[in-house]
């Protein structure tokens, strides 16, 4: 006996000081490679050997035996196959065994060796007495084992995907397990509960109860004597939790109103008498309780929020009760809970059918109002202490994004009772305030300000829902505002609810002034705060009242030229919006003169500061101010008469000189080299053909600068160019759009140069613009791309793309390969477009046969590209995309296609493919093919790469775990 446990000792050792090596305190190339050794360990065929050891070695510290059990839970599920299958019945007995001899705990190992018996319970297809042979080994010896396995085999049933039986085996062997196994567990479990007085107040057995709920309807549950079970584990606080979980799965069988009135009958009245529980756990301030109670309420809500907007006389105890839950929230901790059921019975209620129940809900509603107001007031610091969250930011970033939330419920309020009562309630509480502090304010001492920020909050949270034609409460609330105090977050908040009724001011535009002077009074804070919230209400007010201010541009210039430097750069592009919707509206013979009013002065700070840049901060605040003259072309969008000289394009050309110098002068500053592009990109995309005076040396400054920089930026801007002035529009003549591809070709070039300097790796943003660049080539150039010299070039440098693990250019390159492949179709990519004539587009046979070359010639490599990616290194979001071009290589090529798919199979290491697996696929996807059922290759291509992935190269679960400190086990 001596000699074997010193053998099995050798034998784990290694894998007991990797183990080791990841708990410990030492380097992190001995964690790498400790890591990278368990990971082989975990795949290898020596692993079902070394976990049975290690659990069963009395010296192994506990830790390492949860990895064991965690691995082996691996190996059932991914690598069965290893195994020769007659030892897999061994296999379930010495789990059965393992179990029994953990029955004292720990639980986690405990929960990974029932997690194993589940997993075998649903391969093994011929073991038909799952439950009679687990209950005979664990019943009398292994406690709550029993209660744990049958939690875990319905969640496991249900993640059946992870394990590699067909659709139709899972099916038959979901219906074997659960189906016909439901009222059998339902029975053991009523007997459970009854074993002892505390056996129904075990959380074990009501988590059971709620997994089981899957397959056993709530009809029979309310009917049995596990309700009682349920309920009485809510007078215990042991099992609380647990019996919350339990109603609120109940509720969620019982959605189907019309068919489960019965059962809602029957629960209603037992839910409604645990409404003093409510006021219990708040006078006790137990938070756990008073959460869970929420969810009982909150949840039934949702649950039968029809029934209420049927029968709001019937279930309005059900609303006053989540109500309450609202009012008593003494920490703001669990009103969260109830937002979606408000919104829920707020989209009833607001429906014609339901006006009768809106008139009977409305008082609470209109309760809920003031509930919500008081729980947006900020805390009230201790005495002495200045910081209102004492210090902890993450509760302050909780609360703040907790009142956003809050602002939606008293949206819906708005949509129940309507915005005039809701207004007037947050103008009254403003009216409070004033009566009573008013006297005592000034800029320096606000009493109470939090009774005054809480309802101008409220007024902004309700601004979308107020129409601009109001005018019984605005008209009292907006002057009101602009005469509050100067503290910090009174003034920020009065200035945000400002910036919330601008469309409202524009219709009011006898308001306009004052609030107009409100807002840039903010400027002058010393709040940052305030400041910014002054840049968004003047972008906001110049963006809606731009008519108003129209006759006001020296005024603004002098504004704008006063504050612009004093502004960090977001608030800069805010103020500059405001500003560019007031020039937007000068009259056409205006607009030049008044751009170039705005515009010269940051054209002049750019070129100073160009001056100055001498490191990545300068260099930041070119492309900051850059970006300023972006926004100005963007906005400013004179219309005029086709063949008329555009204004806007008049000034572009005077500072595209300017910009090509900046991409040349800084060809490795990426902010300024991408700031300048988005500039240029944004001139085509607003002016469109009215730029084609300005296209010759606009294509000069993208060649050069991409040439020079090989930043992606210059495709993306050539990708405008080549929308924008391609061959069938109507707007340009031929020889500018075949200049227009010429230019295409010559940044592929240039392109392709690049990607024989570089490897992939060190180009990800090239790829993926030149990528884009070329679909949308492909897309309006096809036959100039298609027949191109450089096409077989480009198609082949897409291969080298798709071996990196970004996903945006592995994105980019596949949906080129898509665009590309689909005009070896009739139908292309682009068969939505028609021409000027309307006719809808042809793919002509040429562009068709030279497309299927291209792939005859190419397709075995782009075969084992896609599909080792998608087994390999493929992000998941890349898989629909990449099986898509496999399916239309299917569809174009069948008999190749299921060449290439199958010599690359060939080419994957020996043992990392279950037996037959190789040949199931090629079959599966010939009868597909045959069928015409090409659609059917995505998924089977998809489940297959899958579950290679999933065996052999995604990580097992464990090594997390053991990265991290030291947990703690209970029994």
């Amino acid at each position: 006996m001596a000699s074997k446990e010193g053998t099995a000792g050798q034998a784990f050792a290694p894998v007991l000081a990797a183990v080791s090596t990841m708990q410990g305190n030492v380097s992190r190339t001995e964690k790498t490679q400790a890591h990278e050794f368990l990971e082989k360990f975990q795949k290898s065929v020596e692993a079902w050997t070394i976990t049975h050891e290690l659990l069963q070695s009395p010296d192994v510290p506990v830790e390492a035996k949860l990895f064991a059990a965690t691995t082996l839970k691996g190996k059932i599920m991914f690598d069965l196959d290893q195994l020769p299958a007659d030892s897999v019945v061994a296999l379930r007995d010495s789990v059965l065994n393992l179990l029994v001899a953990f029955a004292s705990g720990p639980r986690p190992i405990q929960t990974q060796l029932c997690v194993c018996l589940a997993s075998l319970a649903i391969q093994m297809t011929e073991w038909k007495d799952v439950l009679a042979t687990v209950g005979s080994a664990l019943g009398g010896s292994a406690g709550d084992c029993v209660l744990d396995f049958l939690k875990i085999l319905p969640e496991e049933v249900t993640e059946g995907r992870k394990i590699n039986l067909s659709e139709d085996d899972l099916i038959t062997r979901t219906k074997e397990l659960l189906e016909d196994n439901a009222d059998q567990v339902m029975q053991l479990l009523i007997q459970y509960s009854q074993s002892s007085p505390t056996a129904s107040t075990n959380p074990r057995l009501l988590d059971c109860i709620t997994s089981w709920m899957r397959e056993i309807p709530a009809s029979k549950i309310v009917d049995s004597p596990l309700m009682d079970v349920i309920l009485k584990a809510l007078d215990d606080e042991g099992s609380f939790e647990a019996g919350v979980d339990s109603m609120c799965t109940l509720y969620r069988d019982t959605r189907e109103v019309d068919a489960s009135l019965p059962v809602i009958q029957a629960l209603y009245p037992r839910i409604m008498s645990l409404r003093p529980k409510i006021a219990e756990a708040a006078d006790t301030e137990d938070t756990d309780a008073f959460k869970g109670i929420t969810r009982l309420f909150a949840e039934a809500g949702e649950a039968w929020v029809v029934l209420i907007a049927r029968l709001p006389t019937d279930f309005r105890g059900l609303v006053e009760a989540v109500l309450e839950c609202c009012a008593r929230d003494w920490e703001r901790d669990v009103v969260s809970l109830t937002f979606v059921f408000w919104y829920e019975l707020k989209q009833y209620l607001t429906l014609d059918r339901y006006a009768d129940a809106r008139a009977a809900l409305s008082d609470i509603f209109s309760r809920l109002v003031d509930i919500m107001v008081k729980h947006l007031e900020y805390p009230r610091p201790e005495e002495g202490e200045t910081d209102l969250f004492g210090g902890d930011r993450e509760q302050e970033e909780k609360f703040r994004h907790f009142r956003h939330s809050m602002g939606d419920v008293l949206k819906d309020c708005c949509s129940v009772i309507g915005v005039s009562e809701c207004l007037t309630k947050a103008y009254q509480l403003l009216q409070q305030w004033v009566s009573k502090y008013a006297a005592q304010a000034s800029d320096d001492h606000v009493p109470n300000w939090q009774e005054l920020e809480a309802p101008l909050f409220s007024l902004r949270a309700m601004g979308r829902m107020v129409d601009p034609e109001e005018n019984l409460v605005l008209t009292q609330v907006i002057p009101l505002i602009t005469q509050i105090p100067n503290q910090e977050k009174v003034r920020f908040q009065a200035i945000m609810a400002l910036a919330r009724y601008t469309e409202w001011t524009a219709q009011h535009p006898e308001t306009l002034e004052a609030q107009l002077n409100y807002v840039i009074s903010g400027f002058q804070h010393t709040s940052p705060e305030v400041i910014q919230a002054s840049a968004l209400a003047f972008k906001f007010l110049g963006t809606d009242c731009q008519k108003l201010l129209g006759g006001h541009i020296a005024q603004l210039h002098t504004f704008y030229e006063s504050v612009l430097d004093k502004l960090k750069p977001a608030s800069q592009e805010e103020v500059t919006e405001g500003v560019a919707a007031v020039v937007a509206v000068q009259p056409k013979e205006k607009i030049y003169e008044t751009m170039k009013m705005f515009c010269d002065p940051i054209m002049n700070r750019i070129m100073n500061l160009a001056n100055n840049a001498k490191d990545e901060q300068g260099q930041r605040a070119v492309a900051d101010h850059l970006q300023l003259i972006t926004i100005f072309v963007l906005v400013v969008n004179p219309y005029v008469n086709p063949g008329e000289e555009n204004p806007a394009v008049r000034y572009c050309g005077e500072i595209l000189p300017i910009m090509t110098t900046l991409t040349m002068n800084f060809t490795s500053s990426t902010p300024i080299l991408e700031r300048v592009c988005r500039c240029w990109r944004n001139m085509i995309i607003s002016y469109r053909t009215a730029m084609a005076p300005l296209l010759p040396t606009l294509a000069q400054s993208l060649a050069s600068g991409f040439e020079a920089s090989r930043e992606g930026c210059f495709l993306w801007a050539t990708d405008a160019v080549v929308r924008e002035f391609s061959e069938g529009s109507d707007a340009v003549d031929p020889a500018t759009s075949n200049a227009v591809f010429q230019f295409y070709e010559q940044q592929a070039v240039a392109f392709l140069r690049t990607l024989n300097d570089l490897p992939p790796e060190n180009l990800p943003d090239v790829i993926e613009d030149f990528y884009r660049l070329s679909s949308d080539a492909v897309r309006y150039y096809p036959k100039e791309c298609i027949t191109s010299s450089l096409i077989v070039h480009i198609f082949s440098a897409a291969l080298s793309a798709l071996s990196l693990q970004k996903i945006e250019p592995l994105m980019a390159t596949l949906h080129y390969y898509q665009d590309l492949l689909s005009f070896a179709f009739d139908k292309p990519a682009v068969s939505d477009f028609t021409s000027p004539e309307g006719d809808a587009y042809s793919n002509p046979a040429e562009i068709r046969e030279a497309v299927k070359q291209l792939v005859a010639s190419q397709g075995q490599v782009l075969t084992q590209r896609i599909l080792t990616g998608m087994m390999f290194s493929f992000p998941g979001e890349c898989f629909p995309d990449a099986s898509s071009v496999m399916m239309a290589m299917f569809e174009l090529m069948p008999q190749d296609a299921g060449a290439w798919l199958q010599s690359t199979l060939q080419m994957l290491p020996a043992g990392s493919m279950k037996p037959g697996e190789a040949e199931r696929l090629l079959t599966g996807l010939s009868q597909q093919v045959q069928s015409g059922e090409i659609r059917k290759i995505r998924i089977l291509l998809q489940d297959f790469t899958n579950s290679y992935r999933r065996r052999n190269v995604a990580p097992r679960e464990g090594l997390g775990r053991l990265e991290a400190t030291r947990f703690r086990f209970s029994g």
